[in-house]
């Protein structure tokens, strides 16, 4: 992480991810080589690239482990209406046992599955509410090596315009439980971890409907000032994350959200 007067975080690796866990995050970008430069500044990551089909993926890592990951939005992404974004991946034991259980609770099925190479297995669907999400069934690639480690994930969150049924359709597709619910929030649970939250969107945001990915940094006000400077935009400025710490909402330069964390106390990763 490129922050320079702050003590070396620790860094929590990962091997294997349980069923139902978040295990990657990948940038789908308007201007792929502008969302590359911004995110490398910001985070101080480095960039592999690797051909994955027709088309070429930068694999964002840091302390030698793969991070998350971005492509260049295909040509007749945007006639579609699809602007630049971040997709939330969740690790799956088979994601072809899942494929009529998402219509039947009341998802859809966007794309697949299909074997990304030799890499994994993948399923692209929507919820109820239509936020997307990728299904992955890992092969050589489990996803990310490191998380809640300054400058990996950290979090995931659906805004959703319908809370209530997003709850009931991925319970019944993960096994997911819900804890510390109120009005308009849910943390998730996947086996007992906590595992991100569900956020119930007011009448002025229901627009927004979307998994969101949170990254950790090591300090909120400085990171926001370096996004700013790289032609980022703070939606949400610091805000604090009770029992957490604080955050922050921004976008990228092509208009892709996520959100930042400076963690109090950043969970260790357990496999």
């Amino acid at each position: 992480m490129s922050e320079p007067g702050h003590k070396a975080a620790s860094v929590y690796r990962v091997s294997k991810y349980p069923h139902g866990a978040f295990s990657w995050a990948e940038n789908n970008a308007s201007e792929a080589e502008a969302a590359k430069a911004f995110y490398t500044a910001l985070f101080g990551w480095d960039t592999v690239e690797i051909r994955i089909g027709a088309g070429m993926t930068a694999i964002f890592q840091l302390h030698g482990a793969d991070v998350c990951a971005l492509r260049g939005m295909q040509p007749d992404q945007p006639a579609r209406g699809l602007a630049s974004h971040w997709n939330s991946f969740i690790t799956v034991d088979d994601v072809d046992a899942l494929l009529d259980m998402v219509p039947g609770h009341g998802g859809a099925v966007e794309h697949g599955p299909a074997d990304v190479a030799d890499r994994g297995r993948l399923l692209a669907i929507q919820d109820p509410a239509g936020a997307r999400l990728k299904l992955w069934q890992p092969r050589e690639h489990i996803g990310a090596g490191i998380v809640n480690t300054v400058g990996a994930m950290c979090w995931n969150e659906l805004w959703t315009s319908d809370a209530a049924a997003a709850k009931e359709f991925y319970g019944a597709l993960f096994g997911w439980e819900f804890a510390q619910e109120t009005a308009i929030f849910s943390q998730i649970l996947n086996r007992g971890r906590p595992n991100g939250g569900i956020l119930q969107l007011d009448e002025g945001m229901l627009g927004l409907g979307s998994w969101q990915t949170g990254f950790s940094v090591a300090c909120l006000d400085a990171s926001l000032a370096l996004a700013e400077s790289l032609g980022g935009l703070t939606r949400i400025a610091r805000h604090p994350a009770p029992g957490k710490g604080y955050f922050a909402w921004l976008e990228d330069p092509a208009g892709a959200s996520f959100y930042l964390f400076q963690l109090d106390n950043p969970a260790a990763w357990i496999d």
